[in-house]
């Protein structure tokens, strides 16, 4: 993919919130390339292969059962890569600030998710 457009950005991030919701693995395996990387700082969370980002994200799941909400904005795009500015508010864990660096295939799959967490004090 040249370019992703934001209305594809938007679409993915819907379908994101939507597999984090269900924890459904299709749902989860849809939003990646099969050869697909998903990083999270500072935790040093490297997924590599979608089996693997299906397997760690599956994991979190009991924590995100107190609930939680997720707000974002669009920073930028530079070709297949979009950067998104996030914040995720879990009842059980707080709020955490984030970024997220997403480069999408052809086919508007993620190849490459890297997220930077910064936890609010407080």
């Amino acid at each position: 993919m040249e370019t992703i457009t934001a209305a594809a950005v938007a679409a993915w991030v819907g379908r994101y919130e939507h597999a984090w919701r269900t924890n459904d693995p299709t749902d989860i395996g849809a939003l990646f390339a099969a050869d697909g990387e998903y990083h999270e700082e500072p935790y040093s969370t490297h997924w590599l292969g979608r089996d693997a980002i299906v397997e760690g994200w599956r994991g979190r799941w009991g924590w995100q059962q107190g609930g939680w909400e997720f707000t974002w904005t669009l920073r930028a795009i530079d070709g297949a890569t979009a950067t998104i500015d996030g914040t995720g508010t879990y009842a059980e864990l707080g709020v955490f600030d984030n970024q997220w660096t997403v480069t999408f295939d052809g086919e508007g799959r993620c190849t490459r998710f890297h997220m930077i967490n910064n936890e609010r004090a407080g």
